[in-house]
């Protein structure tokens, strides 16, 4: 059994760096008994009365390296496992057995497999979308393919920070004491946003798959519980008119999750470097990401495509929006585009489309179509073993007509009806959190706490810089 030593050692392993043996070696356990916030940076300064703090450090933002590891826990880490039924054990009638937006796993779960989440890395040299590579090629990682691959996710999309101006880091930017300590010169933040839309979609049609009896009537609790564009598939006995689901209810189809679980999972890497890591309210999101409502204070920020759906007399019940002028309080993020115009996150609704019709049938291509996700046969022969990944092809379900169709006009009533897609929940979501990453003050934990480092944190500036 691997243990790790009380004193420093310079073996280094198949990785080629002794920071990545050290963190390739060191527990699971023994990092998520002793994982704490640190939010003090190296060089920060603390007004807390008579524990107020100034340091004597620079700042130093982190290596290539730690971020290139950081940066891979964000990505793809392989392919996943179709292991589902095909059947219902009890009559042998088909089960929709092909739920997943991609075959691509990654370091956190996701409902089914939609992965919508994608990552923001700011640092004192710019701020950078993570664009999602294909799986890593081999295993433990070592420093060169981690750097490479890092240089090849990331897209800048601002020459600094992203950050409010100066004088303007009070709210509704920052949360109270947040201001003093996030963000801050030398620390490098990774910040999620998840694209709902497409899972939407999906999972509205996987709801859609139950057996006759057990298909709920979506009902709109914005519109008098009105059908919500499914009137003939109720009569025609396609859905159970007793059944009945607002389409409130179903939120964001827990697609939201998937931001959570990864930033937990970057936490305790960066605890295992000996790094300091802080999960906290980021920048208000629509400031963050160019609300027209906040960019005349703020600026364009990220410079995210916001639609604003045009205000009708039937908002004052529906959204409680009593005039035109107020509109954008419905504003919601639909997109984003590289400063060279590539386009790097694209919702599945107008105006990447031209209806939801359109967006419903690019989703089913994107899934089984030539070339989609259950059309590309090399990839389930290199899940399954013999002949079982075409087997899988051969007999797992897929979506029926009458399930994409009525879906199809679902959202089609979503877009007629509010004017945006979806209604009920942003296109892309923005949690409101993320995660600073960096060198701790050593001298402030020893100074005021009793166990303020871990023996990861001692080390680090060792194993990692080389420093002694």
């Amino acid at each position: 059994m691997t243990t790790i030593d009380d004193e420093p050692s310079e073996v280094t392993g198949p990785s080629g760096h002794p920071g990545l043996t050290d963190l390739f070696r060191r527990p699971l356990l023994q990092t998520v008994w002793r994982r704490r916030t640190h939010r003090v940076s190296r060089g920060a300064k603390v007004p807390a009365g008579s524990m107020t703090y100034t340091s004597g450090n620079e700042p130093r933002p982190l290596s290539e390296l730690e971020e290139a590891m950081l940066i891979a826990i964000t990505g793809s880490t392989g392919l996943t496992m179709p292991d589902r039924p095909f059947e219902d054990p009890e009559n042998g009638t088909p089960i929709m057995s092909k739920p997943n937006l991609t075959m691509t796993g990654r370091t956190a779960g996701s409902p089914d497999n939609a992965q919508g989440t994608h990552f923001f890395l700011i640092n004192d040299t710019g701020t950078y979308f993570l664009r999602k590579l294909e799986p890593a090629p081999q295993e433990p990682f070592d420093a060169e393919t981690l750097i490479a691959r890092a240089r090849r996710a990331k897209v800048k999309v601002l020459d600094h920070r992203l950050d409010v101006a100066p004088g303007k880091r009070d709210f509704p930017a920052y949360l109270d004491s947040n201001r003093f300590l996030s963000n801050l010169p030398g620390t490098t933040v990774l910040f999620p946003v998840v694209d709902l839309s497409h899972q939407y979609v999906n999972a509205l049609m996987y709801l859609l798959t139950q057996p006759d009896g057990a298909r709920p009537t979506l009902v709109d609790d914005r519109n008098f519980y009105r059908p919500a564009g499914v009137k003939k598939w109720v009569r025609n006995g396609f859905l159970n008119k007793d059944l009945k689901l607002p389409l409130g209810a179903l939120g964001p189809m827990r697609t939201q999750i998937e931001a959570d679980l990864l930033l937990q999972n970057l936490m305790l890497t960066a605890e295992a470097m000996g790094l300091g890591a802080w999960i906290h309210a980021a920048i208000n999101p629509q400031i963050a990401l160019g609300d027209p409502k906040f960019s005349r204070a703020y600026g364009r920020m990220l410079g995210f495509t916001f639609v604003t759906p045009r205000w009708q007399p039937a908002d004052i019940w529906r959204w409680h929006i009593p005039l035109p002028k107020y509109t954008n309080v419905r504003s919601h993020p639909v997109g984003l585009r590289a400063p060279d115009g590539e386009v790097l996150i694209a919702a599945a609704c107008p105006p990447s489309y031209g209806s939801m019709s359109d967006a419903v049938d690019a989703i089913i291509r994107e899934k089984f179509g030539a070339g989609g996700v259950y059309g590309d046969k090399d990839v389930f022969s290199r899940i399954y073993r013999e002949d079982y990944g075409q087997r899988y092809l051969a007999e797992a379900s897929e979506y029926e007509e009458r399930v994409i169709d009525c879906a199809r006009d679902v959202c089609e009533y979503v877009l007629r009806t509010h004017r945006r897609f979806p209604a009920h929940t942003d296109a892309i979501h923005v949690p409101g959190v993320w995660l600073q990453v960096h060198h701790v003050e050593k001298e402030y934990y020893d100074r005021f706490f009793v166990n303020g480092l871990t023996e990861a944190h001692r080390r680090h500036d060792e194993v990692w810089d080389g420093r002694a």
